[in-house]
């Protein structure tokens, strides 16, 4: 199947899938949310660099039966379908070093409920992921630079094979009100194309999205509105950081260098809601992912949420 063919085939199914939920009277739509991730948006302090987790862009959509400001107490009562593309590259596009990381793009299309258990917020999913070249985004990278006057992107021969894999994540969190803030203690665990084991906490401060229900970015941990709550403006805060431990990972494979078993991220974003749109913005802090990485890197957030 050629990289076109499979871009559409991915576009279809995920499109296809929202009208199922539609048809079904069991769930309303609830909302749109959309998660824009790229080294340049890090700025001024950001990595700006075109390298490593170079960038990303995922957009979801969330069903639920009703939705009055709390998780549901079953499982399969709030479904998040999804789609998502990501870009990692090594550091020199036009001549990476022997010893970088593998270019290697990835498109995700999979699903996950939200629902409390017992006082525990807990997420589970599943995705179908494809890797390599087969899914063209080194086209469509390329395609960009050559827009804005970069260099060309051709990375064939120092790119990760193409493969289809099943990627299933879960995480388990409980918030706490301390004052003003809600601190958000968690543990994930992810099983496929990156198998590791994840714990962290998150910290918000503000008030106008109490209500609102909060998804979180695969690749900064940032979280970010999905639904919105009652409130129609205001501002938040955030902040959280996480450490992981690396199993294994099909986007460090064997013919490059080895991933590192541990890797962390901090950080910090601000949030703003206005009538039918909610903003974020955030900044977060790679460590180092692969043996022989010189350094971490600043990548940042950009997400948008549309009330209907």
């Amino acid at each position: 199947m050629t990289p076109k063919s499979f871009r559409a085939a991915a576009l279809i199914a995920a499109f296809a899938a929202t009208p199922a939920l539609a048809q079904d009277s069991a769930y309303q739509f609830q909302g749109v949310t959309q998660i824009f991730t790229n080294d340049w948006f890090g700025m001024p302090i950001g990595d700006r660099f075109d390298r490593w987790r170079t960038g990303g862009y995922q957009v979801s959509t969330l069903w639920a039966s009703d939705w009055d400001g709390a998780l549901p107490y079953a499982p399969f009562e709030l479904i998040e379908v999804r789609f998502r593309g990501e870009i990692i590259a090594p550091d020199n596009l036009a001549a990476p070093a022997a010893g970088d990381r593998r270019y290697a793009p990835a498109l995700y299309l999979g699903a996950s409920t939200h629902f409390d258990y017992r006082g525990f917020e807990i997420s589970a999913g599943a995705d179908i992921a494809l890797t390599g070249d087969q899914t063209g985004l080194m086209d469509l990278h390329d395609s960009i630079h050559r827009t804005f006057g970069g260099s060309d992107v051709d990375l064939s021969n120092f790119m990760i094979e193409d493969g289809v894999y099943l990627n299933v994540t879960g995480e388990a969190a409980r918030s706490f009100e301390v004052g003003t803030s809600e601190l958000r203690p968690f543990v994930e665990a992810q099983i496929g194309v990156e198998t590791l084991a994840r714990v962290g906490a998150d910290i918000r401060l503000g008030n106008f999205d109490n209500e609102s229900f909060l998804l979180r970015d695969p690749v900064t941990g940032q979280r970010v509105v999905a639904i919105a709550g009652d409130t129609t403006g205001g501002w938040s805060f955030s902040a959280g950081g996480d450490v992981a431990y690396v199993h294994e990972s099909v986007l460090l494979p064997d013919n490059g260098p080895a991933p590192e078993d541990i890797r962390f991220r901090l950080r910090g974003a601000a949030h703003y809601g206005f009538g039918p749109v909610d903003f974020s913005y955030g900044v977060t802090y790679l460590s180092e992912e692969f043996v022989g990485q010189e350094e971490g890197q600043l990548v940042g957030s950009l997400s948008m949420l549309l009330r209907f």
